[in-house]
């Protein structure tokens, strides 16, 4: 009998996600999540194996398995130019946030709004509070402003993650953030603009306004992102 799937623990969604070598060629390779965060653990950050494999939740022998495999895949994309993309894995996302939210019911639809000053906020990357709305039959029954901890786009997928959200609502959002949204299964309405509290009345009344293809807007080009100046676990 097979062993049963054990979630490996990570602290960020990618902020890239598509790589493609030049020229590349070849079978496209795919690297999981889990297999990132020890890149991310061990060769950016610096940590140690004893300590990647505390940070996720797994032994240390399991650590040096999917550690090997996934500097393999990068070998194989850096040598023979295959392109890599990351997605997938067996994995959930935990963070060090301090501030908590009442986990939803199950007849609960979450919807989170990035927040400024009462407005959509435009530039997800910088976003430093989302507005969460409860919704249970077509009514607001809870509402809470929380604070954000992450840095860049990725980061915050993974709070929105943990917020349990099933929908974001934005303005401004680049590539790599949309995919991370993707992965983590939330669904996006972008390019909206207004009052938050309008906004969510927008929504439930099915008059919401949105550009699916609206992208950050900023000029700073922030990490993680393309600006263009246009209108459970165990995955």
């Amino acid at each position: 009998m097979a062993r049963p799937c054990r979630c490996r623990k990570i602290k960020r969604f990618p902020d890239y996600w598509n790589f493609d070598a030049e020229e590349g060629k070849g079978e496209l390779i795919v690297m999981s999540l889990d297999e990132y965060e020890t890149i991310r653990l061990i060769d950016h950050e610096g940590s140690t194996q004893e300590e990647c494999a505390e940070s996720m939740g797994v032994s240390r022998t399991t650590v040096t398995a999917i550690y090997d495999s996934a500097r393999s895949k990068l070998a194989k994309h850096m040598i023979e130019g295959n392109p890599l993309k990351i997605a997938g894995g067996s994995y959930q996302i935990v963070s060090d946030r301090k501030q908590e939210i009442e986990r939803k019911g199950d007849n609960t639809m979450r919807i989170a709004i990035t927040y400024e000053d009462e407005n959509v906020g435009q530039h997800f990357g910088r976003t430093e509070y989302f507005k969460i709305y409860d919704v249970e039959e077509g009514k607001v029954v809870r509402e809470q402003v929380v604070s954000t901890n992450g840095e860049g786009h990725g980061a915050l997928a993974g709070v929105l993650k943990q917020l349990q959200a099933d929908v974001l609502i934005c303005g401004g959002i680049g590539v790599g953030a949309r995919m991370a949204l993707q992965e983590a299964g939330i669904d996006l309405l972008p390019g909206v603009i207004g009052r938050c509290d309008d906004v969510i009345r927008a929504y439930l009344n099915d008059a919401l306004l949105y550009d699916p293809d609206a992208s950050c807007h900023s000029h700073d080009h922030e990490e993680g992102h393309d600006c263009h100046h246009e209108g459970g676990c165990c995955h």
